[in-house]
């Protein structure tokens, strides 16, 4: 069972799915409908809503306003090789916000899921910055 739980907007479930699922090692655990679909990575659960999709997280707020994708929030995820994590995304046509940026204890780059929704990926360089990885 995950440990923690994000829930990202997206525009299409399908192609957030497709894009997490093959390219970032999630899987689906479930996708009742056009408008929502639950994955998960070792210890994370990632909700995934169309804003205006339905009863649940995608809904209007009482002031009428819908919630959207993008911003700059975001979570991480560590990946093995980060260049051959990056050559991949970018065959595939991701947009990143970054190069590769070399920080302290970790090598990162931002990539936007198809919605604009931002992910962390890094690499660390240090022992003591490293995450179990999922199995």
């Amino acid at each position: 069972m995950a440990t923690v739980s994000v829930r990202y907007f997206v525009r299409d479930i399908d192609v957030a799915i497709d894009f997490y699922c093959e390219l970032l090692a999630f899987h689906v655990v479930m996708h009742p409908n056009a408008s929502f679909a639950m994955l998960s990575r070792g210890d994370l659960r990632l909700v995934l809503s169309v804003p205006g999709g339905g009863p649940g997280g995608g809904q209007a707020t009482p002031d009428g306003r819908l919630p959207e994708p993008g911003g700059w929030n975001r979570f991480q995820l560590e990946v093995a090789d980060l260049a051959a994590t990056v050559e991949t995304l970018r065959a595939r046509g991701a947009h990143f916000r970054s190069d590769i940026v070399v920080g302290v204890g970790v090598n990162q780059i931002v990539v936007d899921d198809p919605s604009g929704n931002p992910i962390e990926i890094d690499q660390p360089t240090i022992p003591e910055a490293r995450q179990a990885l999922p199995t």
